[in-house]
């Protein structure tokens, strides 16, 4: 199993990051290949614009989507969108691991995946959701928070997690196709005690030990 993993938290000892060394350990015990992708460990890069080609097709006035379709066709990506791109088409599994930032991902994920995840190359009219082009895949999400599962809940103060998570989930993973996995949520990681971040650290390897498997019963309903 090829698992891309997408690590986006700026503090290398960050419990999110403590998630990256578990799912790494997981899934070399698994037999699996785990590629690694942290965006924190780059350069700055600006966000999705005409940075993200070689070279343009129409300089005079710019379209992000025609210009990713031609960069496709004649493979005019920048150098680190076209790598990024092979390791997602060869992924089984995309792993994302992110702190949960005013309700979403961080800024610096929702700018990875409309850069990487271009037209022409992961998605295409008509063909999306069960039709899409990353259909046969999976993706699971490894998610911190501050708030607690009770505040996470159908009734708490934010709403339940399936809800917060759903344009996410919904308009961006399975639109591309990818069978989403019930997120694993380390809630209120900051705030509990050690014993109970290591408890959630031996239940995240579980977790993507069942997901690797192709089982645990997880998955949700698209």
């Amino acid at each position: 199993m090829n698992i891309l993993a997408v690590y986006c938290h700026p503090e290398p000892q960050s419990f999110t990051h403590a998630m990256l060394d578990v799912a790494q350990e997981a899934a070399a015990r698994g037999g699996h290949r785990m590629d690694v992708i942290d965006l924190y460990a780059r350069p700055p890069a600006p966000p999705a614009g005409p940075g993200d080609f070689a070279v343009l097709s129409d300089p005079a006035h710019f379209h992000y989507q025609t210009e990713q379709r031609i960069a496709c066709e004649q493979s005019t990506f920048s150098t680190d969108i076209a790598q990024d791109q092979a390791l997602v088409a060869g992924a089984d599994i995309l792993l994302l691991l992110f702190p949960l930032w005013w309700g979403g991902p961080p800024a610096l994920l929702k700018s990875w995946f409309e850069k990487v995840m271009a037209y022409g190359f992961a998605y295409v009219d008509g063909a999306r959701f069960e039709t899409a082009l990353f259909a046969g895949k999976r993706a699971l999400c490894a998610i911190t928070t501050g708030g607690t599962a009770a505040r996470f809940s159908q009734d708490g103060t934010y709403g339940s997690i399936e809800k917060v998570l759903w344009p996410l989930h919904h308009c961006q993973l399975r639109y591309l196709g990818y069978a989403v996995e019930a997120p694993f949520v380390a809630y209120a990681a900051p705030r509990v005690s050690p014993e109970e971040r290591g408890a959630m650290l031996r239940d995240l390897e579980s977790r993507l030990s069942e997901v690797c498997a192709g089982g645990g019963g997880k998955g949700l309903q698209g």
